[in-house]
């Protein structure tokens, strides 16, 4: 099945950023060594196994220094590759390619971390009814790529930002309270406002779920309960909403938490703390 693309506008505004902070144009290794008309093959190289995401990135990081380098692509973005794997080539001028080598690297080994972690989760739940969802605990800038990285992964994509879909959490709750309105009176308030717009009610214990379920939102969140606890909310909610698990879900814990009925587990570890793949870019002339 086919990996919606990030926005064309948001990989140019990244790449474009990540150029300018490295100040590739003004390299003054490769412009005090490297003759322009040198060309040459960069190839990147998986150290490691895993799940390819960004190389479409990548292949901007270059073209945006030198539209004349020829980018090839030997494995796709949600591919899964070995140690040792060819991922793509540059061919060009060797200027260009080392200007841009390291940004292109960049977004190759965070991207690529992202979905591997992710495709991990979503192998862990297997069969459940489950599914892997990201959050907005993203890099400032970079959400619509880490977004796709987990897409890559496997994993669905929860709500980009404040406007697609509300939550009522925590915060929200005791605001709410304050004014001596009901969880049920909030989403009232939400759907009036926004009409159409999904609602999700966040719950820390199960003396709160009827509450929740009372205004009709479409998710609820429970948070950081127990198995035994979610095993409860599936049994209360009885799909009167759709219930989604969260907080401090490890690989290790994941497959029971999809076992208790919950349709989703959100995880945040997917975007702000996957680790960087190990890629490497071999230069050949």
């Amino acid at each position: 099945m086919p990996i919606d693309p990030p926005p064309a506008d948001a990989i140019a505004r990244a790449v474009a950023g990540a150029l300018d902070e490295d100040r590739a144009l003004s390299d003054i290794t490769t412009l005090a060594t490297v003759e322009p008309s040198l060309a040459g093959r960069a190839v990147f190289v998986a150290k490691e196994p895993g799940v390819l995401a960004g190389i479409g990135v990548a292949a901007a990081v270059f073209l945006r220094i030198d539209p004349t380098v020829a980018f090839t692509r030997y494995a796709q973005d949600g591919d899964a590759f070995a140690a040792g794997a060819e991922l793509a080539a540059a061919t060009g001028a060797v200027r260009a390619i080392l200007q841009g080598e390291r940004v292109a690297l960049n977004f190759l080994q965070r991207l690529s971390g992202t979905a591997t972690l992710t495709r991990a989760f979503v192998n862990a739940v297997g069969d459940t009814r489950a599914v892997i969802l990201d959050t907005r605990k993203t890099t400032p800038g970079l959400r619509d790529l880490e977004k796709y990285a987990v897409r890559c992964g496997g994993g669905t994509n929860h709500r980009r930002d404040l406007a697609v879909m509300a939550m009522i959490k925590d915060n929200h709750r005791e605001a709410l309270a304050r004014d001596g309105k009901s969880l049920a009176e909030g989403v009232a308030a939400i759907r009036a406002l926004a009409p159409g717009a999904p609602v999700e009610v966040e719950v820390d214990g199960l003396a709160d779920l009827e509450a929740a379920l009372a205004g009709s939102p479409e998710w609820v969140l429970l948070d950081n309960m127990s198995v035994a606890d979610m095993t409860e909310a599936v049994r209360i909610a009885a799909g009167r909403a759709k219930l989604e698990a969260s907080g401090g879900v490890r690989l290790e814990s994941v497959r029971a938490i999809a076992e208790t009925g919950v349709d989703a587990v959100s995880i945040g570890a997917l975007t702000h703390s996957a680790r960087a793949l190990d890629i490497g870019l071999d230069l050949s002339f």
